[in-house]
């Protein structure tokens, strides 16, 4: 009874203030029906709570007054007190700016407006003292102000004795309806100090001590209104903790829900199959890392759950082997396996793969594209839905409706960041019990990433190469060295070496001035004439016989070069290419280049990457360079890549959702994420159904940003 009292209580309590946070911004003084258009639109806030959590980019110092000749540097804010005089319109309506000349005791110093003219032209009075805050920049070889923040002067103003005020983002549609960052850290400031001592405390008391954090309303308070930066770094660091907190806290919720909840396949033997092909097929000993890896994935399958791995591994690590043997515990426990890849020449690549290892195996396999014939497609059908067809290797084919299994129990995803969510769910679609599911990945994970966007799955790495391999030697070349690489590939040849050669585009593009993949055929043509050497060409506009038939043609050495787009950048086996040679690479990201280098050094001999670019590059080009010629370690060059380009885009154009944080940052975070993944299991293992009165607001918060009341007894 007295449970039930208090739960009544804190929903009351709850809902009054959350009921506050989501009054609409039009009702903030200051808003309006206009600017919460304005609001809604162009920064999709709604709501009071959606503002507090629009968050300054950097601060500014306030604390001082300059003198005009005290402006020399144009790296750092000024902020100055005098009048404004001399205003002129100058240029033709097309172009048009207003100067204007701003006086101190000190001297005077112009200022210069491109926009908003019309207002600018009956802002200021003569006479009349105005504060000034801005940058000094150069324009017409003196120093001047562009656009400046400019108010009417009172020393009474409380403004003038904040040492440090937040400069938010804002956009040009707002700024051209007074509403630029000056007048939304007015509002912002409005909305503080009218609500920040209600907000609510949504982190258990438990953990605010443990971890040293500050409350929840002096978080936004001190973010937005801070004394100091050590009000700065407090209200950081508890914002991002939170923000991290949630994430994971889903994160948690959903994996354990699946592992309590999902039913899988039980592979109960090691049976014939997989025995047989180990001990008088398998092509070499495997690493101690496999072995590892594959205890690993066959714990899960015999356990009762469904399975949700990540199996990592550098490229060349031998993930594909390890698939193999999985596949054939499945068929050893009376299953079908299902392997999909994300390109057909990667499917067609695994095919012969297979076909090559299972040979002698008495084992039915097929491979679904789709190009594959209409008659030969129907046979697949057919045999999956009778169970005669144990294997099917393929493209998004697989996963049609047409394709029905009579007993699908294991399904391995390749390069999975380049499928979709839903795409890979639609073979739970295809069974009673969800298959086992094994997600692979040649592009090693950074930590952070490991922690969050993958942290709800059990993940495998290979961490150790097959012996024997030597390291690939990465040079970086300019145009200009064009006749000594010329030189270096044809000593390759002359060894019976063959070699890729990469090209960012197929045809040639006004908009960008780079060597495209048909420039670079006719030119090598010349350099490597026929039919003393021979050339093939594979790129993703090919049908996809073509493809295949300059693919076999390259793998056969029938070929000495391959000419290629990026479409060879997964998958493509061929040990006797001994060098890459990619031109642009500053036009690549880190993982592709080193997914690329990842074709060559898969034989015996040494092997080489040539990364060719002009002399004109930004620095993260240079970056890029640089780290791909130091380093072979993907988890290396997947941590420099991150740090590039943010956590952004990880996952493949937001086929599976990226991580879009307010405040939190992939990059920086890694000790945040570390202490909070810890913190929420110890939670869960106290209370995993967030029944406890202290863990109220925690559980009420995390059903309302995730927008969906999830049934918390069925982790129980």
């Amino acid at each position: 009874m007295i449970t039930s009292l208090l739960s009544s209580y804190l929903s009351f309590k709850f809902a009054q203030v959350s009921h506050l946070l989501e009054t609409k911004i039009e009702f903030l003084k200051g808003v309006g029906p206009r600017r919460a258009a304005l609001f809604n639109k162009e920064l999709q806030v709604y709501t009071f709570e959606d503002l507090l959590n629009v968050f300054p980019f950097r601060y500014v110092d306030k604390s001082q007054i300059h003198k005009i000749n005290d402006v020399r540097d144009e790296t750092i804010y000024y902020q100055l007190v005098g009048t404004i005089s001399n205003m002129q319109v100058h240029g033709s309506p097309r172009a048009t700016r207003i100067t204007a000349t701003f006086t101190d005791v000190s001297g005077s110093i112009e200022l210069c407006w491109f926009r908003g003219l019309k207002w600018i032209k009956n802002q200021f009075r003569p006479g009349v003292k105005y504060i000034l805050f801005g940058k000094a920049s150069v324009f017409n070889n003196k120093l001047n102000f562009i656009h400046p923040d400019i108010e009417e002067y009172n020393p009474q103003d409380v403004v003038i004795g904040e040492s440090l005020q937040g400069v938010y983002n804002t956009t040009e549609v707002m700024k051209n309806n007074g509403l630029g960052t000056k007048q939304l850290a007015k509002l912002i400031k409005t909305l503080v100090t009218q609500i920040y001592n209600v907000v609510p405390e949504i982190l258990p008391d438990e953990i605010l001590q443990k971890e040293r954090l500050i409350s929840r309303s002096r978080a936004y308070y001190q973010i937005h209104l801070p004394a100091n930066s050590t009000e700065i770094q407090q209200a950081v660091r508890r914002l991002k903790y939170e923000e991290h907190f949630f994430f994971q806290l889903r994160l948690f919720h959903n994996k354990k829900r699946r592992e309590q909840q999902s039913r899988g396949s039980v592979f109960s033997k090691v049976g014939t199959l997989f025995n047989l092909f180990y001990d008088k097929y398998l092509p070499f000993p495997l690493t101690n890392a496999q072995k590892r890896v594959i205890r690993e994935i066959h714990a899960d399958m015999k356990s009762g759950h469904q399975m949700n791995r990540l199996l990592q591994g550098d490229v060349g690590s031998g993930k594909t082997i390890v698939a193999l043997l999985v596949m054939l515990l499945a068929l050893d426990n009376d299953f079908q396996a299902a392997f999909m890849a994300p390109t057909e020449i990667l499917a067609m690549q695994h095919y012969q793969t297979f076909k090559e290892l299972l040979k002698d195996m008495p084992i039915t396999f097929a491979l679904l594209t789709g190009s594959t014939k209409t008659s030969e497609r129907k046979s697949i059908y057919n045999d999956l839905a009778e169970g005669t067809l144990q294997i099917v290797i393929g493209t998004h084919a697989i996963i049609e409706d047409k394709v029905v299994f009579k007993n699908l129990a294991l399904t391995i995803i390749d390069e999975q960041h380049r499928f979709g969510v839903a795409q890979r769910a639609r073979f739970w679609d295809k069974t009673a019990i969800p298959p086992h599911t094994l997600v692979m990945t040649a592009t090693p994970i950074p930590r952070t990433l490991a922690m969050t966007q993958y942290g709800d799955l059990d993940v495998s790495v290979i961490d150790e190469l097959p012996p024997g391999r030597k390291p690939i030697q990465t040079k970086h070349f300019y145009h200009e060295d064009r006749l000594k690489i010329l030189a270096f590939m044809r000593k390759q040849i002359a060894l019976k070496r063959q070699i890729y050669v990469v090209y960012p585009l197929i045809k040639e593009s006004e908009k960008l001035d780079l060597i495209n993949l048909q420039e670079g055929y006719e030119s090598l043509l010349r350099d490597f004439p026929e039919p003393q050497y021979r050339i093939c060409v594979v790129h993703g506009q090919m049908k996809a016989e073509d493809k295949e038939f300059e693919m076999q043609r390259f793998v056969k050495g029938q070929a000495h070069i391959m000419l290629a787009t990026t479409v060879i950048e997964v998958g493509v086996n061929v040990p006797n290419a001994s060098v890459m040679l990619i031109e642009h690479a500053n036009r690549f990201g880190l993982s592709q280049l080193h997914q690329l280098r990842g074709r060559v050094g898969r034989g015996a001999e040494q092997s080489y990457c040539i990364l060719i670019t002009d002399r004109k590059m930004t620095s993260d080009g240079k970056k890029r360079m640089a780290t791909m010629v130091r380093s072979n370690d993907g988890f290396e060059i997947a941590e420099v890549d991150l740090e590039i380009r943010g956590p952004g885009d990880t996952q493949g154009t937001r086929q599976s959702g990226q991580i879009d944080m307010r405040i939190g940052n992939l990059i920086q975070d890694e000790t945040i994420i570390t202490a909070v993944r810890k913190d929420v299991l110890q939670l869960l293992e106290k209370d995993p159904m967030l029944l406890q009165p202290e863990h109220y607001n925690t559980k009420q918060h995390f059903e309302k940003i995730f927008r969906q009341q999830f049934d918390w007894s069925r982790i129980g």
